[in-house]
């Protein structure tokens, strides 16, 4: 595997990315990206955040299908990675929910058998408010479950919807659904990464808390079988887009320690990334696990890879607050008579809020996702005043008020005690706003750097070529 070529794809939550990188070099090769356009209306309304599953494969298909060829047919693992803590359910056995395409007797691509998979619903669920929660039982895990999680989404589905439930046989996040439909598994397994970020899992004695969620009426029979990160699950169940039957693929990842593992350089790095949502994160080399019961922190320990953890403090609010803001502004322009498109809004507020002229006292407090530790609080804006309302000094503090957030949950005096001396940026509403990037260095007072590294897609590529712990 030293120089071999190994396929990364990164199911994210906006888009799809693929890889093509040279594990001996960490040179990637070849790409392509496209956005899945995938979410749907949910029956509960705001509360809800599902995606549809065909859209992201289809999306994943037309990818793969613009890598060259003749690199494809000499890939040597594929690494998957996606959006963390979601859960989608799926029929397998008599009926699946993925068939052949073929041309010319050879298989091109697997499409979805529409009626036989539930919609994606997402980390950005909020269905579970916090009276339904606190109903459930206490996780025997260091970490908590929260609304959006997998285990407390199908919880919510038993109680309110066991219909639903009842016409499916499998469950598992969208990077397991894919593993388990390129290998033909019956069914699907999963890394402890996807485990942890489902709840109620045991990281320290690496099991699901089984008999708690039995005993609470859970259906435990959806619970996939876990293995070690970095473990390969299976193999390709047939040529793929040129690439060759056979081909072994790892187990599904979380987005978040493929996008670190892609990125940090030293041990003495931490990585902020600004995608859809927002995280700050560095390894602990020789963090240990408990049983539980969880204590409820902003910053939380998930697996990371050869037996390392990732501290993290993973706000719900980061490139999706800044795009809903555009958005406002574009529908009141629209109600005001005028049609301005999203790209002009996004480049006229980016080139106001630059002058430090605009920084102001206005403060944007912008949580409108809420956070999972502070469930009950909302967005709020105060100290406004008459000489404070400009529209670069709006989003200057909008900027502001993101990366205060994000201090919060995890402050400076954390990244020294763990001797962080750099923040390496990730994500591309970090990259594009440099408004952002003064905050940053302001408020954690550490150089802001950006690297050659990556993003997720080549972590996935990369983590599958690594020596399991």
């Amino acid at each position: 595997m030293d120089n071999g070529l190994v396929l990364g794809i990164d199911l994210g939550t906006t888009s799809v990315k693929v890889c093509v990188v040279n594990v001996g070099t960490e040179e990637v090769i070849a790409k392509q990206s496209k956005d899945t356009q995938s979410n749907i209306p949910s029956d509960q309304g705001t509360g809800g955040s599902k995606q549809d599953v065909p859209k992201i494969i289809y999306a994943l298909n037309t990818c793969i299908a613009k890598l060259p060829k003749d690199l494809l047919r000499k890939i040597a693992r594929i690494g998957i990675c996606g959006q963390m803590h979601g859960v989608m359910l799926w029929n397998s056995g008599d009926t699946k929910a993925w068939e052949r395409i073929e041309r010319n007797g050879a298989l091109v691509r697997y499409d979805i058998v529409e009626q036989e998979v539930s919609a994606l619903y997402t980390w950005q669920d909020s269905r579970c408010d916090s009276v339904f929660m606190k109903s459930l039982p206490v996780p025997q895990s260091h970490l908590p479950t929260y609304s959006g999680y997998g285990i407390a989404t199908m919880f919510w589905m038993a109680k309110h919807k066991p219909e639903k439930l009842s016409r499916y046989n499998c469950a598992g996040t969208i990077q397991d659904f894919t593993v388990a439909m390129l290998c033909n598994l019956e069914k699907p397994v999963m890394s402890e990464q996807n485990a942890a970020s489902w709840g109620y899992f045991n990281c320290k004695e690496k099991c699901w808390n089984s008999t708690l969620l039995e005993s609470a009426e859970f259906p435990v029979h959806f619970l996939p079988k876990v293995l070690n990160t970095g473990a390969l699950v299976g193999n390709l169940a047939d040529d793929w887009h040129s690439i060759p039957k056979g081909t072994p693929i790892g187990a599904g990842l979380g987005d978040l320690p493929c996008s670190v593992l892609a990125t940090i350089e030293s041990i003495h790095d931490a990585v902020l990334n600004v995608s859809t949502s927002a995280q700050l994160a560095f390894v602990v080399e020789n963090y240990e696990p408990t049983d539980g019961p969880p204590q409820l922190s902003p910053v939380e320990y998930f697996p990371y890879f050869s037996g390392k953890y990732l501290a993290v403090a993973a706000s719900l609010n980061g490139g999706n607050a800044l795009a809903m803001f555009v958005k406002m502004l574009q529908q009141w322009t629209m109600e005001l008579g005028f049609s301005v498109p999203q790209s002009q809004i996004w480049e006229k507020v980016l080139a106001l809020s630059l002058d430090d002229g605009t920084i102001s006292n206005l403060q944007i407090h912008p949580t409108l996702l809420c956070e999972r530790h502070q469930p009950d609080v909302s967005a709020s804006v105060t100290n406004i005043n008459i000489g404070n309302l400009g529209l670069g000094q709006a989003f200057r503090a909008l900027c502001h008020g993101l990366l205060q957030n994000l201090h919060n949950m995890m402050p400076r005096d954390i990244l020294s005690k763990a001797n962080i001396t750099r923040i390496v940026g990730n994500g591309s509403g970090l990259s594009r706003n440099k408004v952002l990037q003064k905050e940053v260095q302001q408020l954690y007072q550490l150089p802001l750097v950006f690297t050659a590294g990556g993003d997720a897609a080549k972590g996935a590529a990369l983590a599958v070529s690594l020596p399991l712990v």
